[in-house]
């Protein structure tokens, strides 16, 4: 049975930043899981869990295609812009505004 998915509680917000073109926030990435989800939010990072295993980017393009799939962008207008090596990470997208990657990311 899977585990009962917890949602944030409704003052938890994802932190988004703008820099220039682009808008940052954390992600908090679980490899080799069961299926390619988003589980809400960590604090103020989103909690992505993707089946790929940390091997040779592979978890990371798989969390750069959840991403942008989520969002209806092309994935390269998605980026790992720190912690490429990390669980913890900072995506940056282009093409979105703050508000509708809240929208879309966090449902």
């Amino acid at each position: 049975m899977p585990p009962e998915r917890r949602p944030s509680p409704p003052d938890v917000v994802l932190a988004v930043r703008t820099r220039g073109e682009e808008v940052q926030f954390a992600v908090r990435l679980q490899p080799r899981a069961k299926a390619d989800a988003i589980d809400g939010l960590l604090g103020d990072a989103l909690k992505v869990r993707v089946s790929a295993p940390p091997v040779d980017g592979a978890a990371n393009a798989a969390l750069i295609a959840l991403i942008a799939e989520k969002l209806g962008v092309a994935r390269s207008a998605v980026r790992i812009a720190a912690g490429d090596r990390a669980r913890h990470k900072v995506v940056a997208i282009r093409g979105a505004s703050p508000d509708a990657i809240r929208r879309a990311l966090t449902r």
